[in-house]
């Protein structure tokens, strides 16, 4: 081999080894997407610190908390592929099992926060490209305690992995990406035994505590024009969803996962805005939330 011949050879394994996995295989590129973006993965399976920000030395090695009156206490799992404290030992089927049905490696149940209801409607290609991309992952040792639920767990049915709407059918597949992105479980409030209230869906009111003591609580994202989103405009929306800042210029607490929703695509953001503007409208006032900055104090 000539010299020329040995350094574009050696340039070309050089520049391999350094391309991510997810660019080099388009399966786990997707699910890469998925987690970082409209699934939101590390908003529950991240730590966050004190400024509810993702500590980002245990990206998706779970041990978040969530004390809720309703279900008791859980901590969101490890997902990278540690072998001892995360999904290391697991299949690429028994992760998509979790995800869709809500039953572990293990055959224990999942429970809440975990959406697994709303998990159960992904198609087979964005489960299995979910399950590609955890398993690429570096693992993470991360210990996570034990739940203590007060409420019976139940697994879903097995899923039925129907593909995804056409993306050319904005308004179906709109709909799609909000089901599993699951922004209706946390933008409809409670009703009989937990469950979002069907009579309000959309409507906003569900309580959750980023800082223990601290409530917060979902606002109305139907078309209602004087509580909800039907006076904003798409980009109001767009900004609210990708970039956390409401119609009136203020930053909007996480929970909202806007660190990840900004990875949205155009197309898959101007889909999701398109499928909103069909909910129907909700009346539903409720008091706002302070601004990031004033609630942080």
């Amino acid at each position: 081999m000539t010299g020329n011949r040995l350094l574009a050879f050696v340039a070309g394994v050089s520049l391999f080894a350094i391309v991510p996995a997810s660019a080099q295989n388009p399966q786990v590129a997707r699910g890469e997407y998925l987690v970082t973006g409209p699934l939101a993965c590390g908003n529950c399976h991240t730590p966050k610190d004190a400024q509810l920000q993702p500590k980002a030395n245990l990206a998706l090695a779970g041990g978040e908390k969530f004390n809720s009156p309703v279900f008791g206490l859980a901590y969101s799992k490890n997902l990278t592929p540690d072998v001892d404290t995360g999904i290391g030992a697991w299949s690429s089927d028994q992760i998509v099992r979790a995800i869709r049905e809500g039953v572990s490696r293990e055959g224990a149940t999942l429970g809440p926060p975990m959406p697994v209801r709303l998990y159960n409607k992904m198609s087979n290609d964005d489960a299995n490209a979910v399950a590609a991309y955890l398993k690429s992952l570096k693992p993470v040792r991360n210990e996570v305690p034990e739940a203590k639920y007060k409420i019976p767990l139940n697994p879903q049915p097995a899923a039925a992995g129907a593909p995804a709407p056409p993306q050319t059918d904005k308004v179906a597949y709109g709909g799609y990406l909000t089901t599993v992105a699951h922004c209706f479980e946390c933008h409809t409030p409670p009703g009989e035994g937990g469950r979002p209230d069907a009579a309000k869906f959309g409507a906003g009111g569900r309580t959750f505590f980023p800082i223990e003591g601290k409530p917060v609580r979902s606002p109305n994202i139907t078309s209602d024009k004087d509580t909800g989103i039907g006076n904003w405009t798409d980009a109001q929306i767009k900004t609210a969803i990708m970039q956390g800042i409401d119609k009136d210029g203020r930053q909007l607490i996480p929970q909202m996962p806007y660190p990840y929703f900004k990875n949205l695509t155009a197309s898959d953001a101007d889909a999701i805005v398109a499928y909103l503007r069909t909910v129907p409208a909700v009346a539903n006032p409720l008091p706002r939330n302070p601004s990031l900055q004033t609630y942080l104090q």
